[in-house]
């Protein structure tokens, strides 16, 4: 099984709706047996609690489910994830150091952004302080962004389309 995680700060906002939007697209394209992902946060502020309802919301605008807990990246995640991708800088710095206090390294560390074409910024921006719209905002940079780091995963592996 491959193993994506998607990491931001909170783990209600970008991050759970990064994992949804993964899963749906790896569902559409029947690689569910393959591929699976989880979503997580560098901080503890929110362990336990359900993403944000406009994190929700959006999803189900487009008929996608999220359905998880808000947890907090660990050692064992550094080491279970074939794939670890952080929606900004701040969190890639915050995974870099986890890794550094525990002496490993990992080889498939991206900020998502780094998969989206023509990137305007670096950073999937943080909507939480926001309105609706900034969310509507993440979901499109995550769509356009998901589609190219699939496509990355197929190829990594040679799953095509089963």
């Amino acid at each position: 099984m491959i193993k994506v995680l998607f990491i931001c700060l909170g783990n209600i906002c970008r991050s759970p709706l990064a994992e949804a939007v993964f899963n749906h697209k790896v569902k559409e394209k029947k690689l569910d047996k393959f591929i699976e992902s989880d979503s997580c946060g560098t901080s503890n502020y929110h362990i336990g609690k359900s993403p944000d309802h406009r994190s929700i919301q959006t999803a189900q605008n487009r008929g996608i489910r999220i359905d998880h807990a808000g947890r907090q990246l660990s050692r064992s995640d550094l080491e279970e994830f074939d794939y670890l991708i952080a929606m900004d800088q701040s969190n890639l710095d915050n995974i870099k150091k986890l890794m550094d206090r525990e002496g490993l390294s990992h080889p498939h560390l991206y900020l998502m952004r780094e998969f989206q074409p023509n990137p305007s910024h670096t950073d999937v921006p943080d909507p939480y302080y926001g309105e609706a719209e900034g969310f509507e905002e993440v979901y499109d940079i995550l769509d356009e962004a998901m589609d190219h780091f699939l496509e990355k995963v197929i190829l990594d592996h040679q799953l095509g389309e089963k």
